[in-house]
């Protein structure tokens, strides 16, 4: 007998038939090259191939870690991009991986905004952001507002993204919304105080959003984007702010909108439940689930799809081991962000313990 039962039910997610309902979260892991020596960095290798063709099953989805859209939003040179044709290439070898297995892996795009490196930009700016911010000590900026001009280029550099993404062999793309970067920068009210079209109200702060999501249905086709938001990490009106969104992007009709809910120790049930309600197409949950609370979630139409983030480093089969209630192994925090394949390829599927 299937265990968690409601997490095996079949799903349409745009385009594609899922088999269940339990999908792999982003999750940065830094294992890209740094270079080829060639001049090429950034890039996806046969050890993250691995690591996407471990956590693959038939008919699941995977959305891979943050992915740059452009040279200049990055932290670490061992982030993959794709925005370079050799990037391009190198992904093809995880999109293979998963597709062997019957998998389906959609492409976080990602600009961090304000968590940029000057380093990494030519002339050595301060990081963009939807408005200036201002160190706390200090009382210097740490962030510059982004012009119009920049706005419409960052716009069209997710679309192109987006179309590299689909040459690489990705079935879709998640849009990047949440967690503190650019697009959760310009939907908060804490953080975008800008007096023009892009903010000053809720529907202000919307049109960045609503922007990139116009550039990247018009590249790629609404049925292969998803986008994620977490409404309570800057916002200081979550519900109001984001149901908005949520029903701006309802006439899309987009594969998915994906939330991070709240932590288990401050929950907003309440705010959760009317964000479920502002939204009709296909819901992913994420944060703190179990498979217990998972199939709750499904059961009472909070989610449609529950995405595991920790649990699916340490348990590569996970979809297997919830199938048959079997015993979930920890995992190692240490190794999140290292380098090589401890704590990344080395954990076990249930077949092999």
């Amino acid at each position: 007998m299937t265990q968690h039962p409601r997490l095996f039910e079949p799903i349409q997610l745009g385009r594609y038939q899922l088999k269940h309902r339990i999908a792999l979260a982003p999750l940065t892991r830094c294992r890209a090259d740094e270079t080829d020596g060639e001049g090429n960095g950034q890039l996806p290798n046969e050890l993250m191939a691995e690591y996407y063709g471990q956590r693959a099953s038939d008919g699941g989805l995977l959305i891979n870690e943050a992915t740059p859209i452009n040279p200049l939003t990055r932290f670490s040179e061992r982030v993959p991009g794709i925005f370079t044709q050799k990037q391009i290439e190198r992904w093809r070898l995880s999109t293979d991986a998963v597709h062997a297995k019957g998998g389906l892996i959609f492409l976080q795009l990602w600009h961090i905004g304000y968590h940029c490196r000057a380093r990494f930009d030519p002339e050595g700016r301060l990081p963009p952001s939807a408005s200036v911010i201002l160190g706390e000590e200090t009382g210097e900026p740490k962030s510059r507002e982004l012009s119009v001009e920049e706005i419409k280029e960052i716009v069209q550099d997710y679309a192109t993204a987006a179309k590299n993404s689909i040459e690489a062999g990705f079935d879709g793309v998640e849009i990047h919304g949440a967690n503190t970067y650019l697009i959760d920068q310009f939907l908060s009210d804490k953080i975008n105080k800008r007096t023009d079209d892009y903010g000053g109200s809720v529907e202000k702060r919307s049109r960045f959003l609503l922007e990139v999501v116009d550039a990247v249905v018009q590249a790629i086709g609404a049925d292969r984007v998803g986008i994620r938001f977490s409404p309570w990490a800057i916002s200081t009106i979550p519900v109001e702010q984001f149901s908005y969104a949520l029903e701006k992007l309802n006439p899309y009709n987009l594969a998915f909108v994906h939330l991070v809910r709240q932590r288990l120790e401050t929950p907003d049930d309440e705010g959760l439940r009317a964000l479920r309600n502002s939204y009709k197409g296909v819901l992913i949950l994420c944060r703190q689930y179990e498979p217990e609370t998972a199939e709750k979630a499904v059961a009472d139409g909070l989610a449609d799809i529950i995405a595991f983030g920790k649990l699916f480093i340490s348990n590569p089969d996970l979809p297997n081991r919830i199938r048959k209630g079997a015993a979930l192994a920890p995992w190692d925090d240490s190794t999140f962000y290292s380098s090589g394949p401890v704590g990344y390829t080395d954990y076990k599927s249930l077949a092999e313990e």
